[in-house]
């Protein structure tokens, strides 16, 4: 799968409500993909409601065409009071490109990538020296 680049074409930062996640793992359930929660109802006891943040990522490629974008998925999640979560979950292109983007500006852009490269990593409290 090719990594998309931050100054691809195709590459997008959403923001989304939880409402439209819920429908974005219904359809990946439906088609049999392996990237997305298990459930809409383990969804639902990982992400708390409200807004999320996605990235694309990945291109998942069949016979020349862009068979799903791999989404990198970013939320508060369910239990605790500020924790945050990332997870991925495939979006079919067609969707995708439905979805509206938040990224018009290169540094806003570079921003997200950034934070989402953190996130993925994995972010904790530091006490300061």
């Amino acid at each position: 799968m090719p990594l998309i680049d931050s100054t691809d074409p195709d590459f997008k930062v959403c923001q989304l409500d939880f409402e439209v996640l819920l429908e974005l793992q219904r359809d990946a359930e439906a088609r049999g993909w392996g990237t997305r929660w298990s459930t809409v109802g383990a969804l639902r006891g990982q992400v708390k409601e409200g807004q999320v943040l996605m990235q694309s990522f990945m291109r998942e490629q069949h016979g020349g065409g862009v068979h799903a974008y791999r989404c990198l998925v970013l939320f508060a999640t369910a239990v605790g009071e500020s924790a945050g979560g990332v997870a991925t979950i495939d979006v079919d292109p067609g969707r995708y490109e439905q979805l509206p983007r938040i990224d018009r500006d290169p540094d806003v852009r570079a921003a997200y990538v950034r934070i989402f490269r953190l996130a993925m990593g994995g972010i904790e409290m530091i006490s300061k020296n």
